[in-house]
């Protein structure tokens, strides 16, 4: 077997062989780099090329990942082993920054502080003996979420949707929901996201006030694979530092989960690895678990993650899908047609599920409404074939009542986010769980069966829907 160099500073070895962001490295000395220790590429004129080891393809030479660009790389190129694992600096002096996944600032601000902690991103995560069992509920503001799909303090929730359904919306409004209403330390990760979204997104945070409390790690859609990879870890690391080291609640925040499962296909194919199924890397699994698996709470404080995942063609049944859907609390799925026809947040309140919704956890009242809503949008979506052959017209009572009522709910679970405002031109609304658990429960006792459905549609709390629906009775009595 080979053996790791004690004296990293003496272990260089030169390239081999560049096959885009996969690059074979020779050491003549007889001593290899260990599997994920860090290697450096100097470029003078040039940023430095940081690479990953993956494998030991002989006794000489192995097989590593560039995180950043080759283009221009040569053969024979001096490689020195770092004799570490990639790192990234953490604490207070990230907050308000942004990062790559090398831990490089790239927000063109100053410096980081010399004395800044620094922690490598591969890290076990907490034994399980010290790991505390997520059961407080996190308030979002988002009726749709914290009626039917409530939100595990310490937990992981994932959004699942396929494009053009609101995932990122949905993402970036819980990280102004939570920033104004838990005033903690958020870390969000950009995963294979356009370059676009995350100028915006840190323009956005500038201007609402809330990027003094956040980290922004970002390994975008132009970057190698490697970093896609890896920057989820990165972020990761962060949220740890703030949990065990100043015992913060920490939200950790990833947009999308999706393609750090597609960046890991692309590198098992550049290690030359045989596809499994579906295409997707024989390793799907374990890669998934290695990072869901740190997410976790520990006495005193918890990191809680709210996570986007893209569904390909909308196929709920894709093995990556599967694969990050078995580690969720909250599974919350979000719908085309529901979208299509302006039900935003378009969450699908009958395939969203949450291990939360339990009367032991929740309280009676809530679980009890939470099943009733349930049972009246389900029996509407069952007779949507009939109303829409025959017309509510030809429905027994019963059924009658159970549209309506199921209209009206779906109406009143929509919501103005404040991410949207500056395109709707209406202000976002956040709504206490109290208020949602009224509204709901008005609507199923039948109090507001008369009213338009039009007076219940994108509000807040029901209140709002009662102004709206006395001034149309007003402008219709004159």
């Amino acid at each position: 077997m080979p053996q790791a160099s004690t004296d990293p500073v003496k272990l260089t070895g030169s390239v081999l062989a560049v096959r885009g962001a996969a690059l074979d490295i020779r050491f003549a000395d007889g001593g290899l780099p260990q599997i994920e220790e860090a290697l450096r590429i100097a470029r003078p004129g040039a940023e430095d090329v940081l690479l990953e080891v993956q494998s030991h393809l002989d006794r000489h030479s192995i097989r590593a990942i560039a995180m950043n660009s080759t283009e221009g790389l040569q053969r024979g190129a001096k490689v020195l082993a770092t004799g570490a694992p990639l790192t990234t600096p953490v604490g207070d002096a990230v907050l308000g920054r942004l990062l790559d996944v090398t831990g490089a600032v790239r927000d063109f601000g100053p410096p980081l502080p010399p004395d800044t902690p620094i922690w490598p991103i591969h890290r076990a995560p907490p034994p399980l003996a010290e790991q505390n069992a997520a059961t407080g509920m996190f308030e979002t503001g988002i009726k749709m979420i914290d009626l039917l799909v409530p939100l595990a303090q310490g937990g992981k929730a994932a959004m699942f949707g396929g494009a053009g359904v609101g995932k990122t919306v949905l993402v970036m409004e819980l990280i102004r929901a939570m920033a104004e209403r838990y005033h903690g330390t958020s870390v969000f990760a950009g995963i294979g996201e356009r370059s676009r979204e995350g100028h915006e997104l840190l323009t956005d945070m500038t201007e609402s006030g809330v990027l003094a409390r956040t980290v922004l790690v970002y390994g975008q859609m132009n970057e190698p694979p490697g970093a896609r990879w890896r920057v989820g870890l990165t972020a990761l690391t962060i949220a740890e530092y703030f949990r065990d080291v100043q015992h913060k609640n920490v939200l950790l925040l990833m947009d999308n989960v999706f393609r750090f499962v597609q960046a890991g296909s692309e590198v098992s194919g550049l290690l030359g690895r045989p596809p499994s199924r579906v295409g997707y890397q024989p390793t799907l699994a374990s890669e998934v678990a290695g990072l869901q698996e740190r997410i976790a709470s520990v006495a005193g404080a918890a990191i809680t993650a709210i996570e986007a995942v893209y569904v390909p063609a909308d196929d709920f049944t894709d093995p990556a899908v599967t694969a990050i859907s078995a580690h969720v609390d909250s599974m919350i799925a979000l719908s085309r047609s529901m979208a299509a026809e302006g039900m935003y947040p378009a969450i699908d309140p009958l395939t969203s599920a949450s291990v939360l919704l339990d009367p032991t956890v929740v309280g009676v009242e809530h679980d009890t409404l939470a099943a009733r809503a349930r049972q009246v949008l389900a029996r509407y979506k069952e007779l949507q074939d009939v109303i829409a052959l025959l017309g509510v017209e030809e429905l027994g009572a019963a059924d009658r009542q159970a549209v309506i009522r199921a209209r009206r709910l779906q109406r009143f679970l929509t919501q103005p986010f404040g991410v949207t405002e500056a395109f709707t031109g209406t202000p976002g609304q956040s709504v206490p769980l109290a208020e949602t658990l009224a509204g709901a429960k008005a609507i199923l006792d039948g109090e507001t069966d008369d009213w338009a459905e039009s007076s219940l549609y994108m509000i807040g709390g029901l209140d709002q829907g009662r102004q709206k629906e006395a001034a149309r009775q007003k402008a219709n009595a004159s």
